[in-house]
């Protein structure tokens, strides 16, 4: 049938767009995608096909590869590398559909098989992207961002592929289209948000992103669309905060950048998408707090804010939201209790230790461990909190971690802080 199939694409009859619609609707088929490949000149036909002058043969054969491009079986892929030098060159004309298609079935292709990965790198793949990216159409730009993604995550992305990326003109576009909000539509601004997430997060010199101004321009984005949220929060928002709070963190943690950002809206912002997106997408809560970490690590500007912008209840009131929740909360409040005893004095104008009471029983080692590092910053800041833990039972909630190896000596350094003097 896969033999017949082929004859009929071969024969050159009236009905030969007939026969690449069943040969299209039969490579949905992954055994028939692999037997066709397998048929000696099936693939040379087909390229045959999609390089003639005949616009509607043309863009049914670009259906029938993009079908076989939907395997999984890196030799269907494979099979595919001598149509590979037409897809690059036909990205730069025809109809938007006809780009469109191109675009998925280079995508696709690439996801498989390394070796296209590095049949397209030579053949001018980056700087084809780089061109189609000023495309007007937003169905090619979100074309654009899924074959860039696709690339960026590729297993030799950080050494062969992002270095050529960030030379070419690629990063400003993607920046640019990803910070006009939705303006450009919301799959491309997700695409091309996940695109700058893995250059950053693979790439441990961001020199090129932050001299195009990446940390402020993604946080002004963060601000309008938390901005946006209370009134109408548009359908699958929360696939383009994920990767622009991502984005933002891993540049403040990989670089020395706080005075790019150092804006109190931030963190407003920041509790609104918290609030909006807690219930429905809690995923997006730890990426907030990841975030908050990252912004009140050794940054005295963000603990203040935070403090003087009474977001600290609604901070405490994620302590318990999960249990990544529970140690990025801690965490951040480690961050404002390091830096003195008059934000620790702030703390516990709270209700904090009673707080902290019940996270003392729970299973998670590191919760416990960061819980006792905020306790120690807060009895060397604040000597008489020890004595307030006391008469909390904390004493108590102590001593059951004495016993336990990778608490035991801070467990007893606190019990120490808390010990009080004979007599008292």
């Amino acid at each position: 049938q896969v033999l017949e199939l082929l004859r009929g694409v071969q024969r050159g009859s009236e009905d030969r767009k007939q026969s690449l619609g069943r040969l299209r609707r039969a490579l949905q088929n992954e055994e028939t995608q692999q037997k066709f490949v397998r048929l000696d000149g099936s693939v040379r036909a087909l390229t045959g096909l999609f390089t003639s002058s005949l616009a509607d043969l043309q863009l049914e054969a670009a259906r029938c590869l993009h079908e076989l491009s939907h395997s999984r079986v890196p030799a269907v892929a494979e099979a595919c590398l001598p149509v590979t030098s037409y897809l690059l060159t036909y990205l730069s004309g025809h109809s938007r559909e006809f780009t469109e298609l191109c675009l998925y079935t280079l995508g696709n292709l690439v996801v498989e098989s390394e070796a296209v990965r590095k049949q397209l790198l030579p053949q001018g793949i980056i700087p084809v992207l780089a061109s189609c990216i000023q495309s007007p159409h937003e169905a090619v730009l979100e074309g654009v961002g899924y074959v860039l993604s696709q690339l960026l995550q590729a297993k030799e992305a950080p050494t062969e592929i992002i270095p050529l990326v960030l030379d070419s003109a690629l990063p400003q576009h993607m920046l640019r289209l990803v910070c006009s909000g939705l303006k450009a539509g919301m799959g491309v601004a997700v695409e091309f948000a996940w695109c700058l997430h893995y250059i950053i997060c693979r790439h441990k010199d961001n020199v090129v992103l932050l001299a195009l101004g990446a940390v402020p321009a993604l946080t002004s984005l963060l601000l309008s669309l938390a901005s946006e949220i209370p009134q109408d929060a548009p359908e699958g928002l929360e696939l383009l905060v994920c990767p622009v709070l991502r984005c933002l963190s891993n540049l403040l943690a990989q670089t020395d950048c706080h005075g790019q950002g150092q804006d109190g809206r931030l963190l407003i912002a920041l509790f609104l998408i918290l609030q909006c997106f807690l219930q429905q997408h809690p995923f997006l809560v730890q990426e907030c707090l990841w975030l908050l970490n990252n912004l009140t690590a050794d940054d005295p500007f963000f603990c203040s804010a935070l403090l003087s912008l009474d977001l600290l209840p609604a901070l405490l009131q994620l302590l318990t939201c999960s249990q990544m929740a529970t140690v990025l909360v801690l965490t951040v409040l480690c961050n404002i209790a390091e830096k003195g005893p008059l934000q620790c004095q702030r703390l516990l104008c709270q209700p904090l230790l009673p707080r902290l009471l019940p996270l003392l029983t729970l299973p998670d080692p590191e919760a416990v461990g960061q819980c006792l590092e905020l306790l120690h910053l807060l009895f060397l800041h604040c000597p008489e909190a020890a004595a307030d833990f006391t008469r909390h039972g904390g004493h108590q909630a102590l001593e059951q971690h004495q016993s336990s190896p990778e608490l035991q000596e801070r467990a007893q350094a606190l019990l120490g802080m808390v010990k009080q003097p004979p007599g008292a």
